[in-house]
């Protein structure tokens, strides 16, 4: 749900972002392999390495560490690990070392390094880029004595019972700070937050719909914004359908939110399989709740991992389109990909940004369309299509904590 400030920082184990982050994301730990050619013992790659990157815009160092090494069939392995950042490791896509040169891709962060070792094999200067921007970051080869420790990761929160009904036992809402940027709702464990989202967002988040399917409602409804803090009233890290059960009862509670469902023909867009077939990876942790999340917005930059299609429509609508997208694709199962595309002036009004003017970049990257068949074999076409709608008889302001 987009984005991340330096507190919204994605994080792949035991926990995952539920709908949407905005415009940033952390460097974020790797695993991934790839055939490397021999090297002479002083500059051999397979070792452990570390060094700071410093992140301006968060004002914010961030140590470190790579372990390179190959396994029984030769292949290279690479271990990234922002151990400011919890320490995690990620599986990414790519990885070589080659006349010195060493490179290494995350897909699912829009992140790479590149860098070269020095002549003594000591150290490799290099870049790392995230989306649009770039840090310079030199690894040094590190020994017993100093080598950074990894922390070990927190255990993972056992999900809750597949028949629990759960409530939240605890929650927080407050306004909003008005200077505040990007929008967020998540999951951490079993404590669910949201930040800057209005009652709309709340609505769709718990209900699935888009902005054209709530009829009614009064203008406050999609203008003030809130913070939530909320706790669930049973043990254990909710699925999906769990947490939207608990805002649904949060919003009749706190908002005294009342409505009636209709049907109505909607313009919409359709969400179908195209011809050369879907390019996405089979997600390697289904049971996680899905994570999507927006790395950047010009050019635009989506991660989804664990994500079911009707995840995908739920986050387009929500977010980036302005009409309901209703999944024809036939495609079940969660999955992980990468799209990227140049985002037009009609885009991302769901999360109230203002896209720049396109880059006339030679390397800009496709329109939404044509990205969405081209990178990850889906299509989405415009159309009309009978779509549910939620009337709303009754609201009000939130109830006092």
């Amino acid at each position: 749900m987009l984005r991340v400030t330096a507190e919204n920082k994605p994080n792949y184990r035991g926990q995952a972002l539920l709908a949407i982050v905005c415009l940033g994301g952390g460097l974020i730990s790797s695993l991934c392999t790839a055939q490397a050619p021999a090297a002479d013992a002083t500059r051999k790659i397979e070792d452990t390495w570390q060094g700071t990157l410093h992140v301006p815009q968060a004002n914010r160092d961030l140590r470190i560490v790579v372990k390179v090494k190959k396994d029984d069939k030769g292949a290279l392995q690479v271990s990234n690990y922002s151990i400011d950042q919890g320490g995690g490791e990620m599986k990414a896509d790519s990885a070589s070392f080659q006349d010195g040169e060493f490179k290494f891709a995350i897909q699912g962060i829009d992140g790479k390094y590149e860098g070269k070792m020095s002549g003594d094999g000591k150290s490799i200067a290099g870049t790392w880029t995230q989306g649009p921007g770039s840090m310079p970051l030199l690894l040094e080869r590190a020994t017993p004595q100093t080598e950074w420790a990894i922390p070990t990761p927190p255990p993972r929160l056992p999900p809750m019972a597949a028949d629990a009904n759960p409530s939240f036992e605890v929650a927080t809402i407050k306004p909003s700070q008005p200077d505040r940027p990007g929008k967020l709702f998540g999951v951490q464990g079993s404590h669910f937050r949201t930040i800057n989202t209005t009652l709309a967002d709340m609505i769709k988040f718990a209900y699935g719909v888009q902005d054209k399917q709530i009829i009614g409602a009064p203008s406050w409804v999609e203008s003030d914004k809130f913070d939530i803090e909320a706790q669930p009233d049973a043990p254990g890290a909710p699925n999906k359908d769990q947490v939207s059960m608990m805002m649904q009862k949060l919003l009749t509670d706190r908002f005294q939110l009342k409505f009636h469902k209709d049907t109505k023909e909607l313009p919409a867009y359709v969400l179908t399989a195209a011809k050369t077939g879907q390019k996405m990876t089979k997600s390697e942790v289904p049971d996680q709740l899905p994570g999507l999340f927006f790395t950047n917005i010009s050019p635009a930059t989506l991660t989804v991992r664990n994500a079911t299609m009707d995840d995908v429509c739920h986050l387009f609508q929500s977010a980036v389109l302005d009409r309901p997208v209703v999944d024809q694709t036939g495609i079940t199962g969660k999955w992980n990909f990468l799209l990227k595309w140049t985002a037009d002036e009609s885009q991302f009004s769901g999360m109230g940004v203002k896209v720049p003017p396109p880059s006339d970049a030679a390397d800009a990257p496709p329109p939404l369309f044509t990205a969405i068949q081209e990178q990850i074999g889906l299509k989405l076409d415009a159309g009309k299509a009978q779509v549910p709608v939620l009337v709303i008889d009754k609201v009000e302001k939130p109830s006092a904590n």
